[in-house]
């Protein structure tokens, strides 16, 4: 079956038609063959060779056959001209109509004086055997648009899928992004600007004028570095949920390394309740991280208090530095550390906040709701 219809749509319209009119043309000069007048040969003849046109003009191709079922016995031409009007218009009155006016002139002997004198049972069931046989053609007619219809619809709903399989991927690629973005400027930054400030901290200290000019290259790069880096995480931020995970991630056994490694005088007291979840582990590190790279940035030679804790509702971190005593060495920002963190907070449905102190130092502080068991 697959194949006969592959077969049926390689024939090209013109080579169908071609074919109808034969056919149209053989039945009607079979019905007249013996006893056709010139009018009844000239209305087969137009109704045949009108075919050709029923493609553009199906209403006006059906209306030229029913003279041929009005003078002859003729089945090819008008179910021809019904199917194709049936397949292009979606008006089921006129379609009911063009089958009761089909019905009507195959129905009615020529000429139409010699009506009254047949058997008006007979011509009753000539009359409904007619209309069964035009209704047949318009049936399967609305039957081949509705499957283009169902066809043009499940093309649409593919398109709609495919659009939205692509913003799907966007999305996600967003939120990879953010988080690719979150992740590099809480970790690379954090280094970076550790080296960049114990560089300057060398450049200062040191007599040799050899080992201060290399510290001040290092500064130099180490600031470029960051200048170039907020760059990056510029271009890479994107809004976005809830973000995937990276692999390895922080928790709050590497805390006390982070401190160890800061180069500040910092304190760590305090504890979270057993079971936090991974999540905000990583989020009270990058807190910390954070809290501590804006001290060497923007507060040298303070110290820093990072105080765990819990109550009967929330959980958190606070961190709080006193005020820098030394100059502080301009490094290039890009202003996302802290924006970065209320993200994070939002993803446990927490806040955070950041205030300076009456003191002249700054205090950071994640407050989470919950306190897991």
């Amino acid at each position: 079956m697959s194949t006969g219809r592959a077969l049926w749509r390689r024939l090209p319209p013109w080579a169908v038609d071609t074919g109808l009119v034969i056919l149209a043309a053989l039945d009607a000069w079979i019905n007249l063959l013996y006893e056709g007048t010139p009018v009844m040969w000239a209305c087969a003849a137009t109704g045949s060779a009108g075919l050709f046109l029923r493609r553009r003009f199906p209403l006006p191709v059906f209306v030229l056959t029913l003279p041929m079922a009005l003078f002859m016995d003729v089945a090819v031409a008008p179910i021809a001209a019904l199917y194709t009007l049936a397949a292009a218009t979606r008006n089921r009155p006129l379609l009911a109509g063009c089958v009761l006016l089909n019905a009507t002139a195959g129905t009615l002997t020529w000429p139409l004086s010699d009506a009254s004198d047949g058997d008006r049972t007979w011509t009753l069931v000539q009359f409904v055997y007619t209309l069964a046989t035009a209704v047949a053609p318009v049936l399967f007619g609305q039957l081949v648009q509705a499957r283009h219809d169902v066809a043009r619809q499940l093309v649409e709903v593919e398109e709609a899928r495919e659009h939205e399989r692509a913003l799907y991927a966007q999305t996600v690629l967003a939120r990879e992004r953010a988080q690719l973005a979150r992740e590099m400027h809480d970790v690379v930054s954090h280094q970076v600007s550790l080296i960049a400030v114990q560089a300057g901290a060398l450049q200062m200290a040191a007599k040799d004028p050899d080992a201060r000019e290399a510290a001040r290259t290092i500064r130099t790069l180490g600031a470029t570095t960051l200048d170039e880096l907020r760059h990056m995480v510029t271009l890479l931020r994107a809004s976005g949920g809830k973000a995937t995970e990276l692999t390895p991630q922080p928790t709050l056994a590497d805390l006390r390394q982070l401190i160890a490694n800061s180069g500040i005088e910092t304190t760590l007291t305090g504890e979270l309740p057993p079971g936090v979840s991974t999540t905000a582990q990583r989020t009270i590190y990058r807190t910390v991280q954070e809290a501590l790279t804006n001290v060497r940035k923007h507060a040298p030679g303070a110290r820093a208090d990072v105080r765990l804790w819990h109550d009967a509702h929330h959980f958190g971190v606070t961190v709080t530095n006193t005020a820098p005593t030394r100059p502080t060495v301009a490094l290039p920002s890009a202003r996302h550390g802290l924006v970065g963190l209320k993200e994070r907070a939002e993803l446990l449905d927490g806040t955070l906040t950041a205030a300076p102190t009456p003191e002249g130092g700054y205090t950071i502080e994640l407050r989470a709701p919950g306190r897991p068991a």
